[in-house]
């Protein structure tokens, strides 16, 4: 029977590492892989992480299973940093459950909508692919409009006319700060006009929270998502500790569910179970409880947060150094400096992103998503050049 399944197209990530990987230059850089890197071009285990996990090797009794709910004192303890230090719960209208990273909270997130009868979900595009492929795989109507303008910014009237086209009881997919592939946010100016869009519309948010903290700050990060909390009935927030923590993989992630009535919250919490114990039974320990006690220790929280703001810190570094370089060839660098995260989108063409493959050994996405983290004190000049001169 297995003669019957269809050969299906190589993911272009991972080919662009295989590519990567066999390129025999020594001076060869990786923009395409979603992860931080040092001004050395390493991604080392954060130290807060490293003292947990000696802490947990010494104090931890069993591998029992926890459950399909996870590590619930990991949830709990992030909820502060998510919601907002006052009432996380929102008058206990909002709790969560571990899942194996930000895609598996992603992916409970979307069969939770699926399973609700939600007849459509909206999202911005470009996006991150992987949002695409989970609607096609659950069968979800997927509908698009423009994320970013051409000149860089986010493109409040194209999600104004979507919310306006869309029909009550719709979904609305939102990347909450630091969007992955372009690095351009709504302000929050964008997000009090979107979140009252969206309750007026009875629409229901699905809010994606991958990077909090690695664009402004933790708090200036958790804004639209909070803005959005406050003014709708319900709402899906899937969250990632993979990159925040360096935890990528580990598969560190969180889904939180907010009902309009705290009676109605078990009822979403035993479907979340039931989905979630279909696909991956119970999520991994280690790295969330590694985080939990990281969370639970103030010390390692204020040590932490310090490793986090560098991160933030050397990628803003980055930015302006892009940006001032200005109109570099044919392309202009400087709005990646009013960007977020790690990603941004340059725009060569198909050709150029070639040229600077098999010319420079510079290798990212076709659509020239890079990674700024993988632009280090040695080869961010290289990049620049490189790019005048595929560009001219």
């Amino acid at each position: 029977m297995l003669t019957n399944l269809q050969q299906q197209p190589a993911d272009a990530l991972l080919a662009l590492i295989k590519l990567h990987n066999a390129d025999p230059r020594a001076d060869k850089i990786d923009l395409g892989v979603g992860v931080y890197k040092t001004g050395q071009g390493d991604t080392p285990v954060f130290a807060s992480i490293k003292a947990a996990e000696k802490k947990l090797v010494e104090t931890q009794e069993t591998k029992a299973y926890l459950g399909p709910e996870g590590d619930m004192g990991f949830v709990e303890k992030l909820m502060p940093y998510v919601f907002g230090k006052a009432d996380p719960s929102l008058g206990g209208r909002i709790e969560g459950m571990q899942t194996p990273g930000g895609t598996g909270s992603l992916r409970l997130a979307l069969a939770i909508v699926h399973k609700a009868k939600v007849k459509r979900i909206w999202m911005g595009v470009p996006s991150w692919p992987n949002h695409a492929q989970i609607c096609a795989d659950l069968g979800l109507e997927l509908k698009t409009f423009n994320h970013a303008t051409p000149e860089g910014t986010a493109d409040i009237e194209a999600i104004r006319a979507a919310i306006a086209e869309a029909d009550e009881g719709d979904a609305f997919l939102l990347q909450s700060c630091c969007h992955n592939p372009t690095g351009i946010d709504y302000t929050n100016a964008h997000w009090d006009e979107i979140a009252g869009l969206l309750a007026a519309k009875k629409i229901l948010p699905v809010l994606d929270l991958a990077y909090q903290g690695l664009g402004q700050g933790m708090e200036e990060d958790a804004y639209g998502m909070r803005r959005v909390l406050v003014s709708v009935p319900e709402a899906l927030i899937a969250y990632s500790c993979d990159k925040n923590f360096g935890l990528y993989r580990d598969r560190v992630g969180a889904l939180y569910m907010m009902t309009a009535e705290v009676a109605q919250l078990p009822v979403v919490i035993s479907n979340a179970y039931a989905l979630a114990r279909a696909n991956w039974s119970q999520p991994p320990d280690h790295g969330a409880a590694a985080v939990r006690l990281i969370l639970e220790d103030e010390a390692l929280t204020a040590q932490w947060l310090d490793e986090l703001d560098t991160m933030r810190e050397r990628m803003r570094q980055v930015r302006a150094k892009l940006a001032a370089a200005g109109k570099v060839g044919g392309v202009d660098l400087t709005p990646v400096g009013g960007q977020n995260g790690l990603f941004s989108i340059i725009p060569f063409t198909p050709e150029q992103v070639q040229a600077m493959r098999e010319k420079h050994g510079i290798y990212f996405a076709g659509s020239g998503r890079i990674n700024v983290a993988g632009l280090t004190q040695l080869n961010i000049d290289k990049f620049i050049s490189a790019t005048a001169d595929v560009t001219a």
